[in-house]
């Protein structure tokens, strides 16, 4: 069973184009999970169906922990699913869950797989995410060379478009709850590869995506969360000097920020002393 795993957050229009991406066969075995994280939001519920399922967040819970909301469901409906976590604003390229299906039985090694995700002018988005620990840069980058690659190792997937693989878990893979958006894709691969589970890429199907249209709408939010994340993931991942060298680019940086786009300035700024907040309160 395929279950599609989105998140919604007054994105209804947007979840409606892409559940209309998926199969239109009734014996094909897929759900779509769909997390409510706008509590209020009653026109999600114009979507369900038998093969739609809709679980309402109380309060906005952030992407990982909605997601790990929907995780555990499936999780205890299925323990041998394939999960496909896709954004909202994203839908299928093609409707051949048999690839899907194909995929898996043949690379089953495959914990965590990213899929390649174009955008709606057919450049690609993403195609492999890369992580250099002596530096701390993180980044995303075309790992493809040749066209008839099925897979490429990589250090990290977005969270955009990737598929989650149950039978290679002993229990319910989940997103780190400290981080409400942002980053947390990226920690959820460093940590189970360093479980020794294997993170890849294919090209043999994919997604569109409009890039950031929905979190676009918020800027300084946006600039806050994804500050506080990044110095998250550095401290974790990367020694004192780079978090230090890091630090320090982003604040000056920030600052230069405040005078030409004060929004974006300020949300770093805030996003900095989120970080040291929350780590002088563990």
């Amino acid at each position: 069973m395929i279950y599609f795993l989105t998140v919604n957050y007054y994105s209804t229009n947007l979840i409606a184009k892409l559940i209309s991406s998926l199969p239109r066969e009734k014996n094909l075995d897929f759900k779509v999970i769909i997390i409510n994280n706008s509590f209020d939001d009653d026109s999600i519920v114009s979507l369900k169906d038998e093969n739609v399922i809709i679980l309402n967040a109380t309060k906005n819970l952030g992407f990982g922990n909605a997601c790990n909301l929907g995780l555990k469901f499936i999780y205890a409906e299925d323990p041998q699913a394939i999960v496909w976590i896709i954004n909202p604003d994203a839908y299928l390229i093609e409707s051949d869950l048999n690839k899907v299906q194909s995929f898996f039985q043949f690379q089953p090694e495959i914990s965590i797989l990213g899929t390649i995700i174009h955008t709606p002018a057919g450049e690609v988005w993403f195609a492999g995410g890369c992580f250099n620990l002596k530096t701390g840069e993180i980044s995303s980058c075309n790992l493809f060379i040749e066209q008839n690659q099925d897979y490429i190792k990589c250090d990290w997937v977005t969270g955009c478009s990737f598929i989650i693989n149950f039978c290679n878990f002993g229990e319910c893979p989940l997103f780190d709850p400290a981080y409400f958006l942002y980053y947390e894709d990226f920690d959820f691969c460093q940590r189970y590869a360093q479980q020794g589970h294997l993170i890849a890429v294919t090209q043999k199907f994919g997604v569109i995506h409009q890039p950031s249209s929905i979190t676009n709408k918020y800027v300084f939010r946006k600039i806050k969360n994804s500050t506080y994340s990044y110095l998250l993931s550095l401290d974790r991942y990367t020694n004192q000097l780079v978090f230090s060298l890091r630090l320090s680019r982003l604040v000056f940086y920030a600052l230069f920020l405040m005078f030409i786009k004060p929004q974006i300035g300020l949300g770093k700024i805030y996003g900095v002393f989120l970080y040291f907040w929350k780590r002088g309160n563990e």
